[in-house]
């Protein structure tokens, strides 16, 4: 890691400013290990499969030294073993997308103004890392900034997700007081998006009653957003925490507002949809929730009301559990609700497959194979599972979802 030109003292010195507690008195493997997380969490977009199938496949200080060197893929490779064979397969287009932000100063710069804004910096090594988030496998983030208490992001071990529409309804609105009334006062911890809505609603109703909230944020720590909630989000950080996996200086553009969303799914034990529109990006955090297998669950609203439309498509088409209040939330984490639903029980290939699938129209498997973004004979295969558990029937030369 010459290229980086930061001696061992000045690294360990950028390191020492966020290290979480537990790693405050570090080795030098450790120290560099926190900075290489620094260093992936500032040159891949949030979410890049590549880098953390390389990472998974490496270490974080080996990628990045493979990176740093302009390793060709066949290095990648030979180094990664049958640890990453697709690897090298998108290797080229990903060293293109990664070399433009491949800069110590960048590095540098992320840890100096993470220590200016007082944030920890937690990565796999450290004992505060929430484990929930390693279920997103290659797309798990390097590293976590952290605004406010780590102690906060212990109690995601008893957590619910509520999510929901930017554009609230009074009635949107009242459920989620409510259920965030009954959930903290069983030991529940929110997470939520920060957004204006419900997010907004969840965090603000959680500290109203005491109880622990976690905003995960889409752009840097440094710029709290959206603007009108910057008072809301500076009590989150207060009496919870803010995270966000990319460093000060990121904006929160619609990309990383998407990918923001498995972050939120991937922390909560649970995942529940309070008020949206069949456009919601909080459908978005119900998919990740549904591929993770984590149970989700949807509330329903006036049929009159487009605000709950996507709620009710995810109660009919995609598995999710009708819940009315706190107790049915809390049954979805403690176990005694019925199952889930489909889409709560499947892997992210035969997901992606009934997302494909409609309930009327049959489709075929070149159809299926394009919307699913799969190869053709990973549908057959996905469809042949489906069919097996009564997922899916044919229908001529189409498949459909079942409806039993």
């Amino acid at each position: 890691m010459t290229r980086f030109r930061l001696p061992e003292g000045v690294l360990r010195e950028l390191v020492a400013g966020v290290a979480p507690p537990s790693l405050a008195v570090a080795d030098d493997e450790t120290v560099l290990r926190l900075f290489a997380a620094a260093a992936w969490s500032c040159i891949p977009e949030p979410g890049d499969a590549v880098a953390g199938a390389a990472r998974e496949a490496l270490g974080d200080v080996r990628a990045l030294e493979l990176l740093v060197d302009g390793a060709a893929p066949s290095r990648w490779l030979a180094e990664a073993g049958e640890a990453a064979p697709d690897l090298v397969r998108h290797m080229d287009a990903a060293v293109d997308r990664w070399r433009p932000r491949l800069d110590d100063a960048r590095v540098r710069r992320a840890l100096e103004q993470g220590a200016a804004w007082g944030q920890t910096l937690l990565s796999p090594v450290a004992a505060e890392w929430p484990i929930g988030l390693d279920d997103l496998g290659p797309h798990a983030p390097a590293a976590l900034w952290v605004r406010g208490s780590l102690a906060a992001l212990v109690e995601l071990d008893r957590s619910i997700a509520l999510v929901g529409s930017r554009a609230a309804s009074g009635y949107g609105e009242h459920v989620a007081m409510e259920a965030v009334e009954g959930l903290v006062r069983h030991g529940f911890a929110t997470v939520s998006g920060a957004a204006y809505g419900i997010d907004a609603c969840v965090h603000r109703a959680t500290m109203a009653i005491g109880g622990t909230t976690i905003a995960v944020m889409a752009g840097g720590l440094d710029r709290l957003y959206p603007p009108g909630n910057d008072d809301l989000l500076r009590r989150v950080e207060r009496e919870g925490a803010l995270v966000a996996e990319v460093p000060c200086g990121s904006t929160p553009s619609r990309w990383r507002f998407l990918a923001r969303n498995r972050l939120i799914a991937a922390l909560a034990q649970a995942t529940v949809v309070v008020e949206a529109s069949v456009r919601s990006g909080s459908i978005n955090t119900a998919g990740h929730a549904a591929t993770l297998g984590r149970p989700l669950g949807a509330v329903p609203g006036p049929v009159t009301s487009g605000a709950s439309a996507g709620c009710h498509r995810l109660i009919r088409d995609y598995g999710a559990q009708l819940v009315q209040g706190a107790d049915e939330m809390r049954a979805l984490v403690d176990g005694d609700a019925e199952p889930q639903g489909l889409a709560a029980r499947v892997g992210a290939d035969e997901t992606r497959v009934l997302d494909a699938l409609s309930v009327r129209q049959p489709r075929d498997v070149d159809d299926l194979a394009a919307r699913a973004g799969m190869s053709i004979a990973q549908v057959r295969a996905t469809l042949g599972l489906l069919d097996l558990s009564g997922a899916v029937e044919q229908r001529g030369a189409g498949w459909v979802r079942s409806s039993r």
